[in-house]
């Protein structure tokens, strides 16, 4: 099957084409909604500005697709593979992502509202500027991805993996970490006010200037964390591991320190609960 005889097939009505090869074909700008491209094999296909709104792509090939600017929206995507695809500008919406394997891929400015992507590998890929509110990534792997300047408020990244992840001034308000790694990663001017971060792991995050007021991060390990002018106020921080960290001029007015470990924590300037500075 080729893509003329695909299209000319779906505008007689025809939606099923499972199983099919379209390698590198060309069906860009095309309306395709509802279509059922089920393990098809959609590798290098040229998919821009496409629209696959519900279409069916459960367990396809998409690995280095051009997908940019396509309308995914509602669509199943569950066990695609999507290595390397090009997806900046995307609308995935409420899509299903879960278990996909995303690993490197270019999903700037892409809108992932609502979208499931539990369990999906999203390692080393570019999330810079995309919208995730809501979004399910819990278990999720997104080891050194790039998610500076982020919309991830209300997200769940419960257990998720974001070692070495780039979260600069991201947005996480209402996100929910708990037992999250974060180890390594810069979260650097990031907002996390009510944020749920319970178990997290954070060694040697960077925090530095962000925003975590009134967040939940008990029993957290902030270990050698750089936390300098964090504001932390109204936030829960008992029995949380801050041994080794940065936290110069940071904020704790209000902030729940019960069982705060802060063995060789540098606390120069820090605003303490009682409001007095720490020398």
């Amino acid at each position: 099957m080729n893509a003329q005889e695909l299209l000319s097939r779906y505008s007689t009505g025809i939606r099923d084409f499972r199983q099919g090869d379209l390698v590198g074909a060309d069906l860009s700008g095309q309306d395709l909604r509802d279509v059922n491209l089920r393990r098809v094999d959609l590798s290098r296909t040229n998919l821009q500005n496409t629209n696959l709104m519900g279409a069916n792509l459960r367990e396809t090939n998409l690995t280095g697709a051009d997908l940019q600017g396509a309308l995914l929206s509602q669509a199943n995507l569950i066990g695609a593979q999507l290595h390397h695809a090009k997806l900046q500008n995307a609308d995935l919406s409420e899509s299903g992502l879960r278990g996909a394997r995303m690993t490197e891929a270019n999903l700037v400015n892409a809108i992932l509202k609502a979208a499931n992507l539990a369990e999906a590998t999203l390692d080393r890929a570019n999330l810079s500027g995309a919208v995730l509110t809501d979004a399910t990534l819990n278990r999720a792997k997104l080891i050194g991805s790039n998610l500076t300047k982020a919309n991830l408020d209300g997200t769940n990244l419960s257990n998720a993996l974001l070692n070495e992840a780039c979260l600069e001034a991201a947005s996480l308000v209402h996100a929910i970490l708990h037992g999250a790694n974060l180890e390594e990663a810069d979260l650097r001017h990031a907002d996390l006010s009510r944020a749920r971060l319970t178990s997290a792991t954070l060694i040697n995050v960077n925090l530095s200037h962000a925003n975590v007021r009134e967040a939940n991060l008990s029993w957290t390990s902030l270990r050698g964390a750089t936390l300098q002018k964090t504001n932390f106020y109204r936030a829960r921080l008992s029995w949380a591991n801050l041994s080794e960290a940065d936290l110069t001029e940071a904020v704790l007015l209000n902030a729940q320190i019960n069982q705060v470990n802060f063995q060789n924590a540098n606390l120069t300037g820090t605003l303490m609960p009682d409001g007095i500075a720490h020398e």
